[in-house]
């Protein structure tokens, strides 16, 4: 059995928004494409009330991954033509919001805690954008000493000059 992209999964699973992420980023064109391009960019992430007590403890880590919806992705691609480059991409390489579930992940600094906000810098997602997870970043788990990078060439200083366009909306 196939399943192409104008089916129906086969499989669907519920997924519980947990909060809300704020950041000075408005409008999706003209945004940094990655935390890297975003390093001074602050905001603050709010988690609905009743996950409050879900961040005890993480005030000891430095970074942490948010995984978040791309709300205003309004379509599924799957070849696209990424930021950093003229070709088109199959989805799964690349980290177009255009994917079937829409789902993000953004590595971010942690700067502080207080009671359901979590204010972070690095940021690089839109402004309202429904936070689905936090997870703690451990360089120990995360850091891959040896990864490679596909097709993908262009240097962190490209990828912090980078802007995004209209391409994915």
């Amino acid at each position: 059995m196939t399943n192409r992209p104008e089916e129906k999964s086969v499989g669907t699973i519920e997924i519980v928004t947990i909060g809300t992420i704020h950041s000075p980023f408005r409008e999706p064109e003209n945004m940094p494409i990655q935390p890297n391009g975003a390093r001074d960019a602050e905001g603050e992430v709010i988690l609905h009330g009743c996950y409050a007590d879900g961040l005890r403890d993480l005030d000891g880590f430095s970074h942490i991954h948010l995984l978040y919806h791309f709300h205003k992705a309004l379509r599924t691609e799957l070849l696209v033509v990424p930021f950093l480059d003229t070709r088109k991409r199959g989805v799964f390489a690349t980290r177009s919001p255009l994917r079937p579930s829409h789902l993000g992940m953004s590595v971010v600094k942690l700067l502080e805690i207080a009671g359901n906000r979590v204010r972070v810098q690095g940021l690089d997602i839109l402004d309202g954008t429904p936070l689905i997870d936090i997870k703690p970043y451990i360089p120990h788990f995360d850091n891959r000493p040896g990864a490679t990078s596909g097709w993908l060439k262009a240097s962190l200083a490209d990828v912090a000059r980078k802007r995004s366009d209209d391409r994915f909306i």
